[in-house]
């Protein structure tokens, strides 16, 4: 496998990569991981690797090759390219030294894992199958990061490049298909691989947890996750700041964090949480009474946030400010633990709060949808076995 993102990161791809690294050492394969450095979400260096330039470890039965790159506190297109070209160039000079695989697999959105992978298979000759977690190209285009008009068009032939080359492309979204049909693969090479929830359910009553983080009887609304360009999350902050009675909570870390707390500076209902523990993680989302996603108004097709699917697990019912024509309305619609409201719109997002805070059984009602939903088509066994299923295929293993 090819991934920027692997553990100790917890939040965004590096999960789903990791599950599915541990899952095939589990089923006795040996496996090896081309990574980067721990930097996400907060697009820091975990400190643990300072002046590491290169690694070998093996974490859970996997080795994971780690190569330095640069990260870049903050994002503008041009750090962002410096980002990719570092890791590619790393990856390329001092690839896993390792026996022939049987198979490359690519976790993207990372253009320069795309095409190292793709490389690498093509020099070992085996199968190369990409797994599309974000489109690039689109991220450049609709994220309003600074440059991205320009950087959008050189993204999008770095993922045409890599992604034409592939046997079989995973896509993790239906809405992603078209885009990358565009980009000349065919349409009998792509195959739905929707990503699942890789948190378990809460496991402490909602009202301990509440207590032990000083939440009270106001309405909570909890934002978990990447705190970035994308996810516009100045709705937020502009939602506490006329509210007082409805308490914002912001989970996590991101290149926005420190700028976001500027703006919400002397918002007494406006908390910034950092990041917790994989064991406490679902008991913070439990006990929130809403819980909220997030985009900016022109994100419409380039992501699906992965914090959904621990949304859903959660049991609270979500409140997706994001176009209504994009891929992450799509799924909370599905799921049917959630409402819309127009993106980027705080007076919208607090009528629906306020509405759901003063009904509590309907609340209740929507949240309890969410596990149904991951019962039904998110588990991690099926997740993992359509991954699976992409790989035998691509080597021409015969279905069972």
């Amino acid at each position: 496998m090819v991934s920027t993102n692997y553990a100790p990161e917890h939040a965004g791809i590096g999960p789903y990569a990791t599950q599915i690294a541990e899952h095939w050492a589990d089923l006795g394969h040996e496996t090896h991981v081309l990574a980067g450095m721990p930097h996400y979400p907060s697009w820091s260096l975990d400190p643990a690797y300072a002046g590491v330039w290169r690694r070998t470890e093996e974490r859970a039965g996997v080795l994971v090759h780690r190569r330095r790159h640069t990260v870049p506190p903050r994002q503008t297109a041009l750090k962002r390219a410096a980002f990719e070209a570092s890791v590619l160039a790393h990856g390329l000079v001092a690839p896993p030294a390792m026996a022939r695989p049987d198979a490359v697999l690519a976790q993207m959105p990372s253009l320069a894992g795309g095409i190292i992978g793709a490389r690498l298979a093509a020099r070992w000759r085996v199968p190369y199958v990409p797994v599309v977690q974000d489109l690039m190209g689109a991220a450049a285009a609709q994220s309003g990061i600074s440059g991205g008009d320009r950087a959008a068009a050189l993204a999008a032939k770095a993922e045409t490049y890599a992604l034409r080359r592939a046997t079989l492309v995973g896509v993790i979204h239906q809405t992603f298909v078209d885009k990358v049909a565009a980009m000349g693969v065919d349409r009998d090479r792509i195959r739905l691989v929707p990503n699942w929830s890789h948190v378990s359910g809460p496991s402490t009553p909602r009202e301990k947890t509440r207590a032990r983080l000083g939440w009270g009887e106001e309405t909570v609304v909890l934002h978990s996750g990447n705190m970035g360009l994308k996810q516009g999350l100045e709705v937020l902050v502009e939602a506490a700041r006329r509210d007082p009675g409805v308490r914002i909570v912001l989970l996590g870390d991101g290149n926005q964090r420190a700028h976001l707390e500027e703006l919400g500076a002397g918002i007494p209902n406006l908390d910034f949480l950092e990041p917790v523990g994989d064991d406490e993680f679902p008991d913070v989302l439990a006990a929130a009474d809403v819980l909220a996603v997030t985009q900016r108004a022109s994100v419409l097709d380039m992501s699906v946030p992965s914090k959904l699917t621990s949304y859903f697990a959660a049991a609270r019912p979500v409140v997706a400010s994001v176009a209504a024509e994009g891929g992450t309305a799509h799924e909370v619609l599905r799921s049917g633990a959630g409402v819309l409201v127009a993106p980027e719109d705080p007076g919208a997002l607090l009528a629906e709060v306020r509405r759901l805070g003063g009904d509590p059984d309907t609340a209740d009602a929507l949240g309890a949808q969410g596990p149904r939903h991951v019962e039904a088509h998110l588990t991690r066994a099926a997740g993992l076995a359509r991954i699976d299923a992409l790989i035998d295929e691509a080597m021409g293993v015969p279905s069972t």
